[in-house]
């Protein structure tokens, strides 16, 4: 007969995620680059102004907008970043909100753990497995991955009551490290710009104030006063639309990372209805 090695270990539910972050790298490169166009080509297309007062293909000067789109575009080079950082703010907080509700699973984690409570108290650990494959989800995966070592727990005659809690606390735990680390991807990009976007809306002001009280100081009068109020109006675009970029940075930031302790929670919870219940019933 052949005899269980205890320290042989079943693979862990949770398969480490390869992927590589090389995407989320790039998106800000491309947004950036998408703001450029942006800028230039709609904001700043030429049919928007009066007159074009100096040609240049990177950044042509016009004179007379139309609207305020056109106005945005008389706000200078940094604007084409500051629209980069909005469509990075968009384009992670769609990819961040796609994963979360995945990592949420198909139904509330409350509910789900009275389930696998149920099934576990009436040592159906088959059953409680099966509800872990329907809610799916983070504390889905890492309750299967527990429920693995539970069940191959109930089954060992070798360890002690309280290694095989140990054994599945483990289990639990590398299962979660597996798990945390998807959640919290990308986040960093929301908090970095909640902070820059301001400070590069600011930038933008201070240059397009620097130009125009320069052009004041060349022309003087009453024109160079009109020139003035209207170049501030442009500045100010910048500050605008970098305040704008940080606050809907900064809610969702909040916004995600306050559903991500919600999961986290729950994976705390189903490890810990795992141990309990194994020390209560398997002692």
């Amino acid at each position: 007969m052949a005899v269980t090695n205890p320290s042989a270990k079943p693979a862990t539910a949770v398969q480490v995620k390869k992927s590589s972050n090389a995407i989320s790298y790039l998106a800000p490169i491309i947004c950036i680059v998408v703001g450029y166009v942006v800028w230039r080509f709609v904001l700043g297309n030429p049919s928007g102004f009066d007159k074009l007062k100096e040609p240049g293909w990177f950044w042509p000067t016009y004179e007379g907008p139309k609207n305020a789109l056109n106005k945005m575009y008389l706000g200078g080079i940094i604007v084409p970043i500051l629209i980069g950082c909005f469509l990075t703010v968009v384009t992670f907080c769609v990819e961040r909100l796609l994963t979360i509700l995945k990592a949420s699973g198909t139904s509330s984690n409350a509910d789900f753990i009275r389930k696998v409570q149920y099934h576990l108290a009436n040592k159906n650990v088959d059953a409680a497995i099966a509800e872990c494959d329907k809610q799916k989800g983070s504390v889905g995966n890492v309750m299967k991955a527990g429920l693995h070592r539970y069940k191959e727990m109930t089954t060992n005659t070798e360890l002690s009551t309280d290694q095989k809690v140990m054994a599945i606390q483990k289990e639990v735990e590398e299962a979660t490290s597996l798990e945390l680390p998807m959640l919290e991807k990308n986040l960093v990009f929301l908090s970095t710009i909640a902070s820059v976007a301001t400070l590069l809306g600011l930038l933008g002001t201070v240059l397009g104030m620097i130009r125009s009280f320069s052009n004041l100081g060349e022309q003087g009068g009453g024109d160079a006063a009109r020139e003035l109020s209207v170049g501030i109006s442009e500045a100010l675009y910048n500050t605008a639309l970098g305040i704008g970029t940080s606050a809907i940075s900064i809610i969702m930031y909040n916004i995600f990372t306050t559903k991500i302790d919600g999961i986290t929670y729950g994976i705390d919870e189903s490890g810990f209805t795992l141990t309990q219940s194994f020390a209560s019933l398997y002692k």
